[in-house]
């Protein structure tokens, strides 16, 4: 199949990838934009992994507050060079990710799965395992086993940033929860860039 700029143009409207990037990525999977996709934010994926153990002293901080004046966010999101800090994809990313943390209801408590305390995981997974073989009882192991799994990866998704739907402020782009979206920003500018920490403040709250 021959991939013509359009599609190409379409694709990177629509991931921000390069250009080079999206016509490799539609020629390996012929023309299929949903699986050309997936191949650019494998690769996303591979460069973050490898930009991860770079040094990290620049960034910014990205704050929010909704118009009612009741919720406010600081997000720090650090870099390795402040030409980055400066990049306006860099900064659309950080005041999505803020515009993330406001949004998400319950509030998002943790950057990652990795700072979530085991005692809290192991209870939770306890409870979910009691309630799963409560509903699905009878039915095989390794059905119950993969039911768990998909409660847990829910309980992440609720309690971690890098997990949460990224809300994009553009309104444009496919669904991507904040670390693809973040490992996609790494792939094209090719920076080590990492979500550090966050503060979400609601009036009385």
């Amino acid at each position: 199949m021959e991939i013509d700029a359009k599609m190409v143009a379409q694709l990177r409207a629509e991931t921000g990838a390069p250009m080079m990037d999206c016509k490799a990525a539609l020629q390996e999977t012929k023309g299929d934009k949903e699986k050309a996709k997936d191949v650019l934010r494998k690769k996303g994926k591979q460069i973050a992994e490898k930009a991860a153990s770079r040094d990290v002293k620049e960034g910014k901080l990205f704050t929010y507050q909704h118009f009612t004046g009741k919720i406010a966010v600081i997000v720090e999101i650090v870099c390795e060079t402040d030409f980055v800090a400066k990049n306006e994809e860099f900064n659309a990313f950080g005041k999505g990710v803020c515009f993330t943390v406001a949004a998400t209801v319950p509030p998002l408590a943790f950057v990652n799965r990795e700072q979530v305390d085991k005692a809290l995981v192991d209870k939770e997974r306890e409870i979910v395992l009691a309630q799963t073989l409560q509903t699905m009882k009878g039915k095989p192991q390794q059905v119950i086993d993969k039911a768990v799994e998909g409660r847990m990866e829910k309980f992440f998704a609720e309690k971690c940033l890098l997990e949460a739907q990224f809300v994009d402020p553009t309104g444009q782009g496919d669904a991507q929860t904040v670390e693809q979206k973040r490992h996609q920003l790494v792939g094209k500018i090719g920076e080590n860039i990492q979500v550090r920490r966050f503060v979400r403040m609601e009036l009385g709250g």
